[in-house]
Formats: structure tokens, C-alpha cells, sequence
């Protein structure tokens, strides 16, 4: 494995890989211009009631989107919290857990049942645990929350046709991805989906690979709702940097202390972490873009094994052939 490639393989390296990757200057930035809104707009935003994705909920509705916050927790006092940081009561609060396939499939039922049509989707929701964990169909917790969840979501929502297409603008997908994803070597295929055991040691390495198998969905995703070039859907992926969130919460408890320092000092606060996620739901300079990466706010060409089109069909039959076999 080559040094770049161990970025990201613990929790050290990992931690000192994102202080020192915000001391790098960033290459032509992307600004975020102060008209650029989603008025009008409906976004839906998994992972809304802390971190990154609240952050989202509060700068999307203060410039005019409506936002639907869905949550495992904090149902209904953070969609009052984001509705007084915004100043906007265009807020609605739906609960899923997305560990829980059957939870992804009420949410989009309750959705469709309001007559909801989407005009961007943030998939933002993560976790790393501190060790594995079955969901209730007998799956891996963190493989589950962290891409096959976003998956069947995705198929759902498209199935319904839950998306706003009659818009002037094409809807917009957003990833919530991470430099992590060039980590893993290759890909598992012959192991793809299976109940695994691990302890907090191996969480790390396996959060770059389910962000590698998104950022390939991602890139796959692309290519089927944009056939033969034509722009009907635009599909982002993005890396925020290191962000002071609640994401380690199950880190040792002997670490913990420790940890919220670093976090609290060297790591960039939600406020500023979100800025990405903003940039690509509100510009119009992407409004004609298929797909694009963001790292912090400046381009980037995604890894290899994510934009290769056969990975990207592979992970695409595997994906329907686990779902199918749980009965999605």
C-alpha cells in the first residue's frame, strides 16, 4: 500500500490527514454568491438533526428552500431549532432510521402520500460505530447506513417519480462523500453485502470503503439518469473536510476526551464544513453540470476505481441483488 493510500487506514492518520488538508491552499475556489437561493425549492435532507446536515436545514431554509428535515432523532424540537436559526417556517420534520430498511420505505411512503416532489436531495446521514452491529435484516449497521440505505432511497424515490422534473431546473442529488473513499485498494465483490464482524479498530478503514462504494453509486447513478448526454438530473459528490460533529460518539471512552479537543480546535465547525453542500444546491453555475466533486470548495477528479464505468455496474447488480434477496 503506498502512502497516500494510508491516509486514511486509522483513526490517526485519518485525524491528521483532515488537519493538514485544511492548511493546503485550495486550488480555484468555488463561491457561493449571496443571491443564490432555492426559493421555491424542496429539499429533503437525511441526517438533519445535528451536525452537518441541521447546518444544511438552517442556510437552505434561510435562503428560501423548503425543507423537509428526515431524522432517527429529535423530532419535532430541531425542526423548531432550525425554523428560529432560520427565521423560515417552511420546515417539516419526517422520522426514518436509516439502519432499518423498512424505516427508508415508510419514509418515501409518507412522502408520496403528501404529494412531495423533490427538487434536491442531500444524502448526508453517516455513522462509525464501534463495532458491527446487525440491523433488523440481518445486515452490517454501518454498510447499511452508509450506502445501501442511500441506495434503495434513491431507487424509491426514482421509481415514484418523486423528483420535480417539470422544473426549469433538473433535480439535484448530493452526496455527502469523503476523501476517504481513495483509500481501499479494490473493491469486494465476492464478499459484497455480507454480515461481517469488527471492533472499533476496523471502523475507519471500512468508513472509506462504503464512502468509496457511495462515490461509485454516485458516478453510476450519473451515467443512467443521463443517457446518450442529455442533462435530466444533476448528481454531486462532495468531501466537507474534517467537521466537529457527534460522528465519534462511540470512540473509546478513554479517547473521548482527547478527541474533543482535537475536534473542537483543529476541526471545522458545521457552519463552515456545509459550504460545499450550500455551493451545489444553490449555484447556478453547476445548474448544467451531469456530475461534479467538490473537496472543501475546490474541484477534484473522484478516484479511479469510483468513475469506472464497470465498478460502477457491479455495485449497481449487487446492490439490487441484496436488496432483492431481503425482499426490496
Amino acid at each position: 500500500m503506498t502512502a497516500s493510500k494510508e491516509r486514511y487506514s486509522n483513526a490517526f492518520t485519518a485525524t491528521l490527514t483532515g488537519i493538514t488538508d485544511l492548511f493546503k491552499k485550495q486550488k480555484d475556489p468555488v463561491v457561493i454568491g449571496p443571491e443564490d437561493s432555492v426559493i421555491g425549492k424542496t429539499i429533503l435532507i437525511t441526517g438533519a438533526s445535528s451536525g452537518l446536515g441541521f447546518e444544511a436545514a438552517v442556510q437552505l431554509a434561510r435562503r428560501g428552500g423548503h425543507i423537509l428535515m428526515a431524522c432517527r432523532s429529535g423530532i419535532p424540537e430541531k425542526g423548531e431549532q432550525v425554523r428560529k436559526q432560520s427565521g423560515s417556517q417552511q420546515v417539516e420534520m419526517y422520522p426514518v432510521d436509516l439502519a432499518d430498511l423498512d424505516s427508508v420505505v415508510k419514509l418515501v411512503d409518507a412522502l408520496q402520500k403528501k404529494g412531495v416532489k423533490i427538487d434536491i436531495l442531500i444524502d448526508n446521514a453517516a455513522v462509525v460505530p464501534g463495532g458491527s452491529r446487525k440491523t433488523p435484516q440481518g445486515l452490517e449497521e454501518m454498510f447499511v447506513v452508509n450506502y445501501l440505505s442511500k441506495f434503495l432511497l434513491i431507487r424509491l424515490l426514482l421509481e415514484r417519480s418523486m423528483f420535480n422534473t417539470v422544473s426549469n431546473d433538473v433535480p439535484r442529488i448530493i452526496y455527502v462523500s469523503s476523501e476517504s473513499h481513495r483509500n481501499p485498494k479494490a473493491f469486494d465483490w465476492d464478499h459484497f453485502g455480507e454480515y461481517k464482524d469488527y471492533s472499533m479498530g476496523k471502523t475507519v478503514a471500512l468508513y472509506g470503503y462504503y464512502k468509496l462504494l457511495m462515490t461509485t453509486m454516485a458516478n453510476a447513478l450519473s451515467r443512467r439518469l443521463n443517457e446518450e448526454g442529455k442533462l435530466n438530473y444533476s448528481v454531486f459528490a462532495l468531501c466537507p473536510g474534517p467537521v466537529n460533529s457527534n460522528i465519534a460518539r462511540e470512540s473509546p471512552a478513554i479517547f473521548k476526551p482527547l478527541l474533543k479537543v482535537i475536534f473542537r480546535i483543529f476541526f471545522r465547525s458545521p457552519k463552515q464544513a456545509v459550504q460545499p453542500v450550500v455551493y451545489f444546491a444553490t449555484s447556478p453555475e453547476v445548474k448544467d453540470k451531469q456530475l461534479d466533486y467538490l473537496f472543501l470548495m475546490s474541484r477534484k477528479e473522484m478516484d479511479d476505481k469510483a468513475t469506472d464505468v464497470a465498478n460502477g455496474d457491479k455495485l449497481w447488480k449487487l446492490s439490487e441483488r441484496v436488496l432483492r434477496e431481503k425482499g426490496y
